[in-house]
């Protein structure tokens, strides 16, 4: 190696200064002392032209959701706004009844309709509390009715002729006369539980077991998702809380019904004989439009303007056949031409059960 390729120390400066840039930039910036490439000088060549380079549209940051995979969503957008829909209604016929129970003022509000895990639900609950196992036929499995003890000892005291004032909350478990009491609170839930939902399942709830320890009862596995449906029930100044567990399997086969078009077919209800009845005595006294066909045919423009009284129009209908009466346009009946009184009328002989199969003329 000959003493001219050793470099010098500015060079061996700028190589190293160049080492953490990027290579558009490193190619930029050469080194002191090297020649920048020529371009070639033929005679056709054209001269050279420097562009600057467009730089690519930075795109746009798309929104990334984090996936659970503890907290599936299991129960689709749709059935979940029925049973919101459902359970708005079912809360003020229970805020009602309870009230009327109590002889006091009750709102009964529903906070959210959530799905979680059912390990998440009961590490949720107090210890001790009011834990109801419901089993409601034909639904599959158990469901759970948990009622937080701010708000059941008082309305325990309320059933008891206790006052409006708040009393002190105890931690306790409940008596065996407190479960008799409570039984009938759980039992007014349960008739309005099975009312709000006979448009899409008839429901026989009926009270399994109550317990105080909510980690004792193991329903279903602790990863399964449930649906909770939160109600906070205010009692004067005393406010608590009433959740109603449902396990996805419960109601699997059933998440069908609960889509938003079906909803409206299983919200039709039969009508009762006595509102049957004032339809139809209202109806009787309705004027309909009654128009009988004698035969159809069809003339030329000029063989109508040219038409005087007298002139016969022929028709192919046989006078043996019947004629066709429409109500408000629809076939109805066949009859026969008649006179009665002096009067031309006709005379029902058959009544047209299917419009579709009228006859032509």
């Amino acid at each position: 190696m000959s003493s001219d390729d050793v470099l010098t120390q500015a060079e061996i400066e700028s190589l190293l200064a160049g080492v953490g840039k990027p290579a558009g930039s490193a190619a930029a910036q050469s080194p002191p002392g090297s020649k920048p490439p020529q371009p070639s000088s033929g005679p056709s060549a054209p001269p050279a032209k420097t562009q600057a380079t467009p730089e690519a549209p930075r795109r746009a940051r798309e929104k990334v959701i984090p996936y659970d995979f503890k907290r599936p969503e299991r129960v689709g957008k749709e059935q979940m706004r029925s049973l919101q829909t459902l359970h708005e209604g079912f809360s003020r016929n229970f805020a009602a009844g309870l009230s009327a129970m109590l002889r006091s003022m009750v709102e009964v509000k529903l906070t959210s309709v959530d799905q979680l895990t059912y390990s998440e639900f009961v590490f949720s609950l107090d210890n001790p509390t009011c834990f109801n196992l419901i089993r409601a036929e034909p639904l599959e499995g158990h469901i759970i009715l948990d009622i937080n003890p701010s708000i059941l000892y008082p309305m325990i005291d309320r059933l008891l002729g206790g006052g409006r004032e708040p009393t002190p909350i105890s931690r306790r478990p409940l008596t065996e006369i407190e479960r008799r009491l409570v039984g009938r609170i759980t039992s007014l839930f349960l008739e309005e539980l099975k009312r709000a939902w006979e448009n899409v399942v008839v429901l026989q709830p009926e009270v399994v077991r109550v317990e105080s320890n909510p980690q004792l009862v193991q329903i279903v596995p602790p990863n399964e998702v449930v649906v909770l449906v939160s109600f906070e029930l205010t009692l004067g100044e005393i406010r608590g809380m009433a959740n109603l567990c449902i396990p996805y399997n419960s109601i699997e086969r059933i998440a069908s019904k609960l889509s938003a078009n079906s909803w409206a077919s299983y919200g039709k209800r039969q009508t009762s004989p006595e509102a049957g009845e004032r339809i139809g005595k209202t109806l009787r006294g309705s004027r309909v439009q009654v128009v009988v066909e004698l035969a159809k045919t069809s003339i030329t423009t000029g063989e109508l303007v040219s038409l005087r009284v007298g002139d016969i129009i022929t028709t192919k209908k046989d006078v043996h056949r019947p004629l066709l009466v429409k109500v408000q346009g629809v076939p109805k009946f066949y009859a026969r031409p008649g006179i009665f009184k002096g009067r031309k009328a006709v005379c029902i002989e058959e009544i047209i059960s299917d419009a579709g199969q009228a006859i032509g003329d």
